[in-house]
């Protein structure tokens, strides 16, 4: 049996294809994955930000396995110029990390994700997007991170029952 952190934990197709649609529609640019895997998220994502004619994605890995994977992947896709993949722990990253971030994709360690957009919160922009994956698949590991995007009053939020279930919340423009 292969150690849970040696899976390649993929989206399904349909979470994927509605990322993508969220990203293009919503005209996103400037997008931060958490949670790279083998980089087939990764791949729908920078396929949208090459629509949209954003800036490459950063994308961050704990496992330089996966991450040498990931980047492989990308190359067949021929988007490893629309990725830059970090290895390294995400929250120490996220802390690091410049922004602005006009989209945020959260799908890797969903115990970590609440001390991550603490990091990220001021490095959002105005009209954010943040996506978490597994909300309904993991609802007790996710909960902190729900919890904490649901209290913050200028967004919008939403759990869709697609693939292991996505919580999308959007930050209203103040007028």
């Amino acid at each position: 049996m292969v150690e849970r952190s040696q899976k390649s934990l993929n989206l399904e197709r349909p979470t994927a294809e509605l990322l993508y649609i969220l990203v293009t529609s919503a005209r996103r640019r400037h997008i931060l994955e958490i949670g790279t895997s083998n980089g087939y998220s990764a791949i729908w994502l920078a396929s949208a930000l090459r629509e949209t004619e954003g800036r490459p994605l950063l994308t961050i890995e704990h496992s330089p396995h996966k991450a040498a994977q990931a980047k492989a992947n990308l190359k067949e896709a021929s988007l490893q110029d629309w990725v830059h993949v970090i290895e390294g722990d995400a929250t120490s990253v996220c802390a690091a990390l410049a922004g602005p971030f006009d989209c945020v994709f959260f799908d890797a360690d969903r115990v970590s994700a609440s001390k991550q957009l603490e990091h990220l919160l001021p490095k959002l922009t105005e009209d954010a997007l943040l996506l978490a994956d597994n909300a309904l698949s993991h609802p007790d590991e996710i909960a902190d991170y729900i919890s904490r995007v649901e209290a913050l009053q200028a967004f919008d939020t939403v759990t869709v029952p697609v693939g292991k279930g996505l919580h999308i919340a959007r930050r209203r423009r103040q007028s």
